[in-house]
């Protein structure tokens, strides 16, 4: 089961009818569709220095890109369910990892150590996510779902 399988059961998506490549195909989709929201989340949360950066708005799009998982890690951490070693022990990756990409030394995790962070993040900040998820089904996904 995928993490994704309670919004496609909330979208009437029944994924046993889906062919594994268009399972991973709407995975996929929605998993995108999560980190664009999240980078909207934390623009929100860094205006101000975003501001006093002065960046154009590719500028920002690739410094909120690059810090993504950074910014997830230090958003979890802030919740204080979760130390350092606590997140490499969810995502199976060393602590030494978790501090690279916290300190931005790594702006380039795995993805698969990224989509552990998402995970993790929805599991802690568990009301951003029905407030990303009622979103989505109210209007982004609709929205989006045409554009495909």
């Amino acid at each position: 089961m995928s993490a994704l399988e309670p919004l496609f059961r909330l979208l009437n998506v029944n994924v046993t009818e889906l062919a594994q490549t268009e399972h991973q195909l709407l995975d996929a989709w929605c998993f995108a569709y999560v980190c664009a929201e999240l980078k909207d989340y934390f623009r929100q949360q860094y205006h101000d220095y975003l501001h006093l950066l002065k960046l154009t708005p590719e500028q920002e799009e690739n410094m909120l890109e690059a810090n993504l998982a950074r910014m997830l890690i230090q958003d979890i951490l802030a919740t204080e369910e979760y130390t350092i070693t606590g997140i490499a022990y969810y995502t199976n990756t060393h602590a030494d990892i978790i501090d690279e990409v916290m300190m931005g030394c790594n702006t380039n995790p795995s993805a698969l150590l990224f989509r552990k962070l998402v995970e993790l993040h929805g599991a802690v900040r568990r009301e951003l996510y029905r407030t990303l998820l009622k979103k989505a089904l109210g209007n982004g996904i609709r929205e989006t779902s045409e554009n495909i």
